[in-house]
Order: C-alpha cells, then structure tokens, then sequence
C-alpha cells in the first residue's frame, strides 16, 4: 500500500501540532499494516503538495518518524518504513501464567523506628561524570510538561487541584498509569492498586518501615544497590547477602538462607540487576515465585529502567505473573524522564496499600498534584512513549559508542559485558587496579567516576569493577571521558 494523503487526516482546531497528527496517523498505519515494514514513503515535498501543507511540517513529521525509528532515510534512494519496527512487546516468563492477584490474607503491622543517616557523595564541579546510570537531562520533555501547566492555567477548575488531594496520589494520573503499565509490563492493576510516591527512594522506605521490625530478615544480591540496603538496616532489617552471577541473583543461595532462617523480604532488580546490569533468567524468575510462596516471604521488584532495551524483547516482570500476590512492583519516571521529576509508584496487593498510604499520609500528606496530573496527560497524549522511543535510540547508540571506545582505547584494561539495555556498563579492571586511587586520579583530570566503594556491602570484599553510565553523555563527552580514565589507569600504576 502506498502512502497517499487520502490516508491520512489532520484537524488545525487541535492543540496537537500538524506534523505530529501526521507522524502519529502514519504510525497508526503502520502498526495496522496497512504499511508493511519496508515499504515505500511519498517524497516530503510530493506529500506536502497532496496535503496542502508546509513542506517543514511534513519533514519534521519525518524527523519525528526517524527519531522514534519507525522509518528509515536513505540518501538518493527516498524514505522507508522501518524493516525492523520499534514496537518491542515484552516476553511473559512463562507462556501460561495467571494474571496476578492481589488477595487480602497478610496484614502488615506499622512501627516506628529510628537509626542513622546516609551520606551521598557529589562530583567535582565542572567535571564530566560518569555516572552510575542516569537519563540525559538535556533530552527531558520540559517543554511538554511546561506546555500542560500551562494550559492549567487557563481552566476554570485548576484551583481544585491546589487543594489537598487524594492521599494515594492523582486519580487520573494512576488511571493512565494502570494503562502503561498494562501495555508495556503486562500488569493486569486498576487505579485502586497503585500508590503514587516520591520516587523509588521513598516507596523503599515506606515499604520498609510497614513490613520490617528488628532483626527481620532480608535477603539482597551481593554486589547490590546500597541505597536499598540502607533503607532495610535502617528499619530493623537484618541483610542476607546472597551472590549475583550473569543470569542474576543466585537461587540456591536464597534457598538455602530460606531453609535456616525466617525470611521476612527479598529485594530484586530483575532487569538490569544494578551495579552489574545482568538480567534475572526467566526459569530463577519462577523459582523465586515459587520460593516466596513456599516461605511466605514478600519481594520488593524494583522497575528500575525496566524502559530502556536495546536488542531484544523484555522479559515481563515478576509482578506480571504474581498469581501469589506477593510482590510488591515499585518504579519512577526520575529514571524515565530525569531525577528531579519526582514521580514514582508502588503496585501491591490492596490491603498493604491501604497501610502505607496512612504511613505516607503522616511524612507527606499528598505529592504535587499539579504535576502528577500534568504527568497523566503526557501519559494520555502519547508524549512519554514518544519521548521513550526517541531515548532509547539515543542511549542505544550511546551504548554502543561506548563500548567501541572501551574497547578500542582500553581493551588491555578492562572486561566488560555488553548490557542489553539500560543507562551502564559494568567494567572490571583486568589488572587488579585500585578502583579508589583510579577515581582518584581522573578527578583530578576532569573526570568523575565512581571509587567502587559502595557496590559491596562486604566493605572487605577487594572490588575491581565499577559502572560506567553512558546515557548522559553525548559521543565527544564519552570519547573525552575515556581518553580520561586511559590516562587515569595508566596513572594508578604509579
């Protein structure tokens, strides 16, 4: 089927730009198949004529075409729809799974508690960092949520959302959030199963502080996320470390642990695992399920960039299969759209959320309701899934530049895995460098990069790897760090 303007139908009353109904139109087609992959697109002039529009309007709905790689532009040949399409839908662990549940048999009791504080360290100003894996800033929709608070500015009833609001977060907002997370997670949830948070951080900790009480015991992956081990010490929990390998957290390990002691909660990021970025097997997924039942232990799944997958489908989460109704799914769109958004979520059974949405209620009454209902529309409109395809073409391409450039420059060095997606790598130092004097040496050159003090929990554990974040640098930044750390290694000799 040819693309013809007869296919395609745009109304200027809309606040929806031209050359976005024309992106999205052509999009509709091609996921319909009236377009088959491969197929042939009109010159940007010939359909700009047919339409009676601008020929910039009809380029920039190309760009926005190219950019969320539905097509691709040849040079003297002419424009095609993608032959590998960009619509990647995730993998169930198991072909037949039930929908999961969320049943009312476990009550959770509430206690305070109070311990220490954590310290974060910074990097020096002015230097190029790579980070441990964060968006680029610099590609945040801004000016998309800017253009939503704008126009509830002009609506009569935007006083109401000055007010107080619901204490589980924007109802419209987990409306659309239900949606997403169905459509690219397979989460079968309603609004009434989601409580909107501050961020992962603050779901962690309130999570915590519900389930935890002295001396409970909580299973982590060794190398693991410090920020969470934090959380659980500081609620009373005490952490069984348990060691993570490339197919993710060892399960005859968690076994035996469950065999011994009464295990209270497990933590898991099944989907690039952090630091080392590995992926959770579908068959250690379903043992894990199958343990959680067996020992009536709850899982805490971290999303984290659950959105950003470079060569292949996903494989759905454990919370799309919890037919048990013990796993609690928590995310935030601080790592889909930038840290300082913070809007994150929690998924769990609905009497665990009715206590810490009161546990919520008493550090923090609401979020902001101005933003969690400018975040719904950019969910409804379509806006975060085209800025995630966009992002995920840009970081892939940063991933791969990285890794050309590891291994061009620093491949006597350095090993390293090639991540499937995400914001890291996860290198380790061949020779046995010291990860804190190599730090130290590329800070002093330019560069910031993580000491490798804070993956193991074990501070006696002798580390040699560090992540390397690339999604926040662009390909001169990323070819100046490298140049960086080359001459920081070589420096540590000394």
């Amino acid at each position: 089927m040819i693309l013809t303007e007869n296919l395609l139908k745009i109304d200027k009353n809309l606040h929806i730009p031209v050359y976005q109904q024309i992106a999205n139109g052509i999009i509709a087609h091609i996921r319909q198949g009236t377009l088959s992959p491969g197929s042939a697109l009109p010159s940007s002039r010939t359909l700009a004529d047919g339409m009676q529009v601008h020929r910039k309007t009809i380029v920039a709905a190309y760009d926005e075409l190219y950019a969320q790689s539905w097509i691709d532009v040849y040079p003297r040949k002419g424009i095609f729809v993608a032959k590998k399409l960009p619509d990647v839908k995730p993998r169930p662990i198991l072909d037949l799974v039930k929908p999961h549940s969320l049943p009312n048999e476990t009550s959770f009791n509430v206690e305070n508690k109070t311990t220490g504080i954590s310290l974060f360290k910074k990097s020096a100003e002015g230097n190029l960092f790579f980070n441990d894996g964060f968006p680029d800033t610099r590609i945040a929709p801004v000016e998309l949520l800017v253009r939503e608070y704008r126009r509830f500015a002009n609506y009569q009833f935007t006083h109401k959302y000055l007010m107080y609001g619901p204490e589980q977060g924007s109802e419209n907002l987990r409306n659309e959030l239900a949606s997403f997370l169905f459509e690219t997670r397979g989460l079968h949830i309603g609004s009434e199963d989601i409580l909107i948070t501050k961020g992962v951080q603050m779901a962690l900790y309130l999570t915590a502080q519900i389930l935890l009480t002295k001396n409970d015991i909580v299973i982590v992956g060794e190398p693991g996320y410090s920020g969470a081990n934090e959380v659980f010490e500081q609620a009373g929990g005490k952490l069984e470390l348990v060691p993570v390998d490339e197919y993710g957290i060892d399960m005859d390990a968690v076994e035996a642990i469950c065999k011994k002691k009464k295990v209270r909660l497990l933590y898991v990021i099944p989907h690039h695992h952090t630091p080392t970025t590995v992926t959770l097997s579908p068959d250690r997924r379903m043992r894990l399920l199958e343990l959680a039942k067996n020992y009536k232990f709850a899982i805490i799944e971290d999303d984290y960039d659950f959105d950003f997958q470079y060569t292949s489908s996903p494989v759905l989460p454990l919370a799309s299969a919890n037919y048990y109704g013990n796993v609690i799914y928590i995310g935030s769109f601080c790592k889909t759209i930038a840290p300082g958004i913070r809007i994150g979520f929690m998924v769990a059974p609905q009497n665990f959320l009715i206590q810490v949405t009161k546990l919520r209620k008493l550090i923090d009454r609401q979020g902001e309701h101005l933003l969690e209902e400018a975040m719904a529309n950019l969910l409804k409109n379509g806006d975060i899934g085209r800025h995630l395809k966009k992002a995920n073409k840009l970081y892939h391409e940063r991933r791969d530049e990285l890794c050309r450039l590891l291994n061009e420059h620093l491949s006597d060095e350095i090993s390293f895995k090639v991540p499937e997606g995400g914001f890291a790598i996860w290198i380790n130092y061949i020779n046995k460098h010291d990860t804190a004097k190599v730090a130290e040496k590329a800070a002093e050159m330019g560069l910031s990069i993580s000491n490798g003090l804070d993956y193991y929990h074990d501070k006696n554990f002798k580390n040699h790897a560090i992540r390397l974040g690339f999604a926040s640098l662009n390909h001169s930044e990323l070819k100046e760090a490298v140049d960086i750390l080359k001459k920081a290694i070589k420096k540590s000799y000394n």
